[in-house]
């Protein structure tokens, strides 16, 4: 493994990188080195950033983590442009396809560390292999219809791959919210822990794995996550249509 840490890791401005001697790569999300904010960068950085993951064999898992006392809560709807026209949701689309089909087809495992609430991209967590909540982790899907628009970008796919078919649709129609213990009854979470433990366990379960030979570790990530993969490149072009279409209609709804 090369001693020098590769120019990626900083060449995002909200995406901090640490990777350990064994190839345990931590990914964590932040804004100015708080609580992230999800923000058009952050939509056209990620997909970059897991892009260059998958591409560096030194990386034999990943962390995927928020930072502070919650994974992810907040969302600058103005950074991402104005999603009632085409052009600019086209731009979108293509990041959103490639952020979410990116993460299903790494060639390693992932373990996500949820240190707290996340209710902006929950999916990204809970499409992990591997997922520990803290115990004051709550899910829930707050943008997309408080901005009036169909959740179509793949979470709706994650949600009902890790909590069931009518729960999902259950929650997504009611703006409904789950605690971590809910998840770990409905196996989205496979461990509920206090805060600061989370993410000292997620690297913990991490290095395990790195122990275990990478061609073991790539291709058991292959081939567990074949459902998902096939499901995110199926579903997500068609759904994102449709948030799109939902989207163009904001301009012309009365005010």
């Amino acid at each position: 493994m090369s001693e020098q840490s590769p120019a990626y890791f900083t060449a995002y401005k909200n995406l901090a990188m640490s990777r350990t001697a064994s190839g345990v790569l931590t990914l964590r999300i932040h804004t100015d080195g708080g609580p992230a904010t999800f923000t058009g960068e952050t939509h056209t950085d990620l997909p970059r950033a897991l892009f260059e993951i998958g591409e560096d064999r030194d990386n034999r898992v990943l962390v995927l983590t928020g930072t502070g006392d919650r994974f992810m809560t907040d969302i600058d709807g103005a950074s991402l442009g104005d999603i009632t026209k085409p052009a600019n949701w086209d731009r979108t689309v293509a990041e959103g396809r490639r952020v979410l089909q990116r993460l299903v087809d790494l060639e390693m495992p992932i373990i996500a560390a949820v240190n707290g609430p996340a209710t902006v991209h929950s999916e990204y967590a809970l499409l992990a292999d591997v997922v520990v909540a803290a115990d004051t982790t709550v899910f829930s899907d707050f943008p997309h219809l408080t901005f009036g628009i169909v959740p179509g970008d793949g979470i709706q796919i994650a949600w009902e791959e890790a909590l069931g078919v009518n729960r999902s649709r259950y929650l997504t129609l009611t703006q409904g919210s789950f605690t971590a213990e809910q998840a770990e009854r409905w196996g989205a979470v496979a461990e509920v822990r206090p805060l600061e433990e989370v993410l000292p366990r997620a690297q913990e379960l991490a290095e395990d794995l790195a122990t275990k030979p990478q061609l073991l570790t790539r291709y058991l990530a292959v081939t567990l996550r074949q459902r998902i993969s096939r499901r995110m490149a199926e579903g997500v072009q068609l759904g994102m249509a449709l948030e799109g279409l939902t989207a163009a209609d904001l301009a012309y709804q009365s005010k």
